[in-house]
């Protein structure tokens, strides 16, 4: 994962559980916080712990990372390196409910409009909603089963998804084992598929007629979409 402010990258260093900071004009590189010692510590800098954190999104002065094997939400403040725990119990579940009471399975792609933080909860094949200010945490698409239904919200199927990333009004979501990029819409919670014939290939084509093979990461440029087709080795 990797986010920006415009002055620095923020990377996750997944296999080595830590948050990496990057000066875009010098290529500066520190560590803002973990330790190759993996766990789930609470703490500041290279005193807290991840275990294989996923992706990662800012918000105003604080970075929030999926914190996959822990199962967890962590909060960063970037001036200060402090790790909390925003959200999540720390074993797997599909709970929803406030801050710690909440429960994701494996949590990946995170994305934001700002107000709230939009997650992919990839092994309960749901893309569940945290509001910032309260830490609330619900499911807006996604039974919990896997499968490729396009429907409203937990009516809806996603197989595996892994990337997310959104116009403000929408989100788009790479459906890794269904090879498909699908779209909800925000305010309604409404899935449906934007590309991808659900089965693997390389087809460059319209919507459903073209295929993807295990599709990961995804952003938004105005009005297009570029995404990492990763079995295919493109963009």
């Amino acid at each position: 994962g990797i986010t920006t402010d415009g002055t620095n990258l923020y990377v996750v260093d997944s296999s080595n559980h830590m948050i990496r900071k990057i000066v875009i004009s010098t290529g500066a590189v520190t560590t803002l916080a973990g330790s190759t010692s993996y766990g789930s510590t609470d703490g500041t800098g290279t005193s807290a712990r991840f275990k294989y954190p996923s992706g990662i999104t800012i918000v105003g002065t604080n970075l929030y990372v999926s914190d996959q094997s822990n199962n967890t939400i962590r909060k960063i403040v970037i001036a200060t390196g402090e790790v909390t725990t925003f959200a999540g119990s720390g074993s797997w579940g599909s709970a929803n409910g406030t801050g710690t009471a909440a429960s994701f399975n494996s949590p990946q792609g995170i994305t934001t409009d700002g107000t709230n933080l939009y997650l992919v909860d990839r092994s309960n094949h749901k893309i569940r909603k945290i509001v910032i200010a309260t830490g609330a945490v619900t499911t807006l698409a996604g039974s919990g089963q896997a499968g490729s239904t396009d429907a409203t919200g937990t009516s809806a199927k996603f197989n595996y998804p892994r990337g997310i990333t959104t116009d403000g009004a929408n989100l788009y979501v790479t459906d890794k084992s269904n090879h498909k990029i699908r779209k909800i819409v925000i305010s309604t919670g409404v899935v449906t598929t934007i590309a991808g014939s659900g089965s693997s290939g390389s087809t460059d084509a319209s919507g459903t007629s073209a295929k993807f093979n295990g599709p990961l990461g995804i952003t938004v440029l105005g009005t297009n979409l570029y995404v990492g087709d990763y079995g295919n080795h493109k963009i």
